[in-house]
This record gives structure tokens, C-alpha cells and sequence, in this order.
């Protein structure tokens, strides 16, 4: 034997920009991949001289990132892309989505949707989603067979739906779902929908449970003023101070939106280790609010990226949710420097996975971790020229430029092609969806 370490596959790239250590680029660097794992990261040079890989992957023009993480989606919601636009976020609910969601969300449904949006993320980068919706089986079978990482949500909510009969039948589903689902690409996370839409005693069951297993609780928090509103109505408290009561404010919590929050209780969630996921698209397009992110992140608050569903989005687009959060940080606070490009990044890698709990598994190139990569092609005009390529990637780049995607070391997007999913499959099942709703709709 010639003396080489024997590995399955080394890329080399221009840049790798491993989001640990903070604000490295690694110029003409190469990472080694064995058994999914990142077992080495290396210049070029010398890897040839260390490793003899099954499969060698030659980036020239390339940088290499941890894949992105989208903290907060309903994936299967792909398939109400564009079917209720420009309305807010209540009579959005009430009176287009729900009513759909009643009549059409089946497994089936959940299945096809999931493996839309699976397609969608693979090919922006994206390799960890963490969901919330029905069904949440057909999600896990769409995340396994895509080849992605994924948090499922174990979805709570306070009335009856064609998946579940009460709060207590959807907490057993959701349960049942977690024991039986032990797969390496899979964790979960209580999924409670709102806190106007879920009671305290549900809250309260759901709290147990999460602290016996120790599994994150994923929920809208703070996300319209009519939110807040109904709870001081009904309850007499803000909504983030009827959870502090309740117990739930904790390193294990994701609260998602938080776009109306004071100075007080911006002190709670940092006082609490809670995390945030941010959705800058979704809270302007249905006009929610611009979550007070200069400020949350002054306290040292973990904040992370989330599309939201394609329904209010209407993009699965993680380099759109870094853009605009550092341009909304900017604009909001007066102060140029209030989210860096390179902030906005680790939102959308490290920042991600340490609110799922998944931070020693990902989020970072970093030896030891899951190898869950992203390259980004730098070739386009429209990169030219690059001084910092983390500045580029928040602020030029786009998803279109992804070209190569990996998860756990396997390969799932290669020079810009699916490799486990078949798009023309994809193209006929939405048509269907889209056929039936369309359908059973009122404009």
C-alpha cells in the first residue's frame, strides 16, 4: 500500500468558510469526508499527500459552506404556493387556509408537498429543515427518501383536523411517530401551533413531556399585534409572559416571528436561553411586523433563519432570508453594523442547529461533524469581482448559484441536478394538487 489514508471523498475547493472558527475563509482548502463524517479539513496541497479518496471533487471557482439550516417551514404547504396572496395573517387562516386545509390535507397531501419543497431546498443549499404541520409521518418519508436532515414537528393544536381528533390524539400520534422513526437524518420537536391556539392545559402536557425527553418546543410566539391583542383580551398577559408563567421559556424553546417584542421581554428570552427564528420574508409579506432582530441580537440572543411555508412566503429561499435580515437589522436600527455578513450566515448554519439542539452534528465545517455541505458557484458576472466571498454570499449571491449539495457525505445535488428526487414526478403530482384546490376554491 502506498501509505495513504483511505477515505471516500475529498473536496477541494477555492474557499471554505467553516462558520467555526468566526469569520475564517480558507483559501484553496480541501475537506475529507469518511463514513459522512468531515474527518479532516486541510490545504489542497497536502491532501493529496495524506488521503487517497474513492472520489475526488475538484470546486476551482467554489466556496464551501455548512449547509444551510431553515429554522422554521411547513413544507408540504408548497402546494398552496400562491393560492392566497396579499391578505393578513388572521383572515389569511380563517378564510383561505384553514377552509383548504380542511377539505384537501391528507398523507398523501403531506408526502407529495414535503418532497416539493425537499426538491426546492436541495437545490438553495438548504440540508436541515425543521417543520411544522399535519401528518408529520409523510413529512419524516419525504426528508428520508430526499436524502435531508430534518426536524419534525410533532404538531399540536386545539381543535380537530382530518389528522388528529383533540390536543391529547396529537400529542399520541406525534409521540408514537418519534418512537418509531430512530433514523440519523431525523430528530423531532413539539410542534404547538400558537399560543392562541393551543390551552394551557395542552401547553402544560406538552411542557412534560418535552422535559423528559429533552426535545425542543417549535412555536409562533409574538407574531401580530392582533396575536397580542386576543391573549391580553382572554388572558390578561402578553403571550411570551402567559408561557413564562405556564414554564415553557427555556433553552428548549424556538419561538418563531417575535416581530412585537419590548425591551422587557426581549430580556426574558435572553434571560431564559430561548432561541428565535427569524422570518423576514414571511413577517413582510403578510405584514406582520419587523422583529426588533439589532437589538434581540445585542443581548446575545441565538437567532435563526426560517422561510416560513411557501404559502406566505412564497419561497423556500434561505439566501433571501440572509439578505434581508441583515438589510432589515441595518435599516431598523439606523446602524450599518448591526448584522454583519457573516452574523447573517452563522444564523443560517450554527445558529440553526444549536436552536434543534443539533449543533454538534451540524451547522459548521468542522472535523468530527456530519458532513452536510453547500457549494456555491462563483463564476457568474454578477460575482465578479469578490474581495470578501461571505460578503457575496449574504449580499450577491443567490440560490442559483448552488451546484453541488451533500448530506451526511452523500450526494443529493450534483452541477446543479437532483440525484434523489425526479422533478418530472414532482411536476405531475403538484399539477394534481394544484387541479384540486383550484377546484374546490373561492376567490
Amino acid at each position: 500500500m502506498n501509505g495513504l489514508q483511505q477515505i471516500d471523498t475529498l473536496i477541494e475547493a477555492k474557499w471554505i468558510i467553516p462558520i467555526e472558527p468566526a469569520e475564517v475563509v480558507l483559501n484553496q482548502h480541501a475537506i475529507a469526508i469518511d463514513k459522512g463524517i468531515i474527518r479532516d479539513i486541510l490545504p489542497a496541497s497536502e491532501a493529496s499527500l495524506r488521503y487517497q479518496a474513492k472520489q475526488t471533487i475538484t470546486l476551482n471557482d467554489h466556496a464551501l459552506i455548512p449547509g444551510l439550516i431553515n429554522l422554521h417551514t411547513h413544507a408540504a404547504m408548497t402546494l398552496m404556493r400562491g393560492f392566497a396572496d396579499d391578505i393578513p395573517l388572521m383572515a389569511w387562516l380563517n378564510q383561505r387556509i384553514w377552509p383548504t386545509e380542511n377539505q384537501h390535507v391528507n398523507a398523501q397531501f403531506v408526502l407529495d408537498g414535503t418532497q416539493l419543497a425537499c426538491a426546492e431546498m436541495i437545490k438553495g443549499g438548504v440540508t436541515c429543515f425543521n417543520d411544522m404541520y399535519f401528518f408529520p409521518k409523510s413529512c419524516a418519508e419525504a426528508a428520508i427518501g430526499s436524502g435531508m436532515r430534518a426536524a419534525i414537528g410533532m404538531v399540536v393544536i386545539d381543535f380537530p383536523t382530518a389528522y388528529a381528533s383533540d390536543a391529547d390524539d396529537y400529542l399520541a400520534k406525534g409521540l408514537d411517530l418519534r418512537d418509531q422513526y430512530q433514523h440519523p437524518l431525523l430528530s423531532f420537536c413539539f410542534a404547538p401551533h400558537a399560543p392562541y391556539t393551543v390551552s394551557d392545559k395542552t401547553f402544560r402536557n406538552i411542557l412534560t413531556y418535552a422535559e423528559q425527553l429533552d426535545t425542543p418546543i417549535h412555536t409562533h410566539l409574538h407574531e401580530t399585534q392582533d396575536e397580542i391583542r386576543i391573549s391580553l383580551e382572554s388572558t390578561g398577559m402578553r403571550p411570551i409572559e402567559r408561557l413564562q408563567q405556564l414554564g415553557l421559556l427555556s433553552p428548549n424553546l424556538i419561538a418563531v416571528h417575535m416581530t412585537h417584542l419590548t425591551d422587557h421581554e426581549i430580556k426574558l428570552v435572553h434571560q431564559y436561553g430561548c432561541s428565535i427564528a427569524h422570518c423576514p420574508s414571511s413577517n413582510m409579506k403578510l405584514a406582520s411586523g419587523l422583529a426588533p432582530v439589532a437589538p434581540v441580537l445585542n443581548q446575545g440572543i441565538n437567532v435563526g433563519l426560517g422561510t416560513d411555508g411557501a404559502a406566505s412566503n412564497n419561497r423556500l429561499d434561505m439566501f433571501e432570508e440572509m439578505r434581508l435580515a441583515a438589510l432589515l437589522a441595518k435599516a431598523t436600527s439606523g446602524r450599518a453594523d448591526a448584522l454583519p455578513a457573516h452574523q447573517a450566515l452563522k444564523m443560517a448554519t450554527l445558529n440553526g442547529a444549536n436552536a434543534l439542539g443539533l449543533g454538534e452534528i451540524t451547522g459548521s465545517l468542522t472535523r468530527g461533524k456530519a458532513a452536510d455541505i453547500t457549494a456555491v458557484d462563483f463564476t457568474g458576472l454578477n460575482l465578479a469581482p469578490c474581495y470578501d466571498p461571505t460578503s457575496h454570499l449574504v449580499y450577491t449571491a443567490s440560490r442559483e448559484q448552488v451546484s453541488h449539495v451533500w448530506v451526511n457525505g452523500r450526494m443529493l445535488l450534483h452541477e446543479k441536478e437532483l440525484m434523489t428526487l425526479n422533478p418530472v414526478e414532482l411536476q405531475y403530482r403538484t399539477a394534481y394538487w394544484q387541479e384540486r384546490i383550484a377546484a374546490t376554491s373561492k376567490n
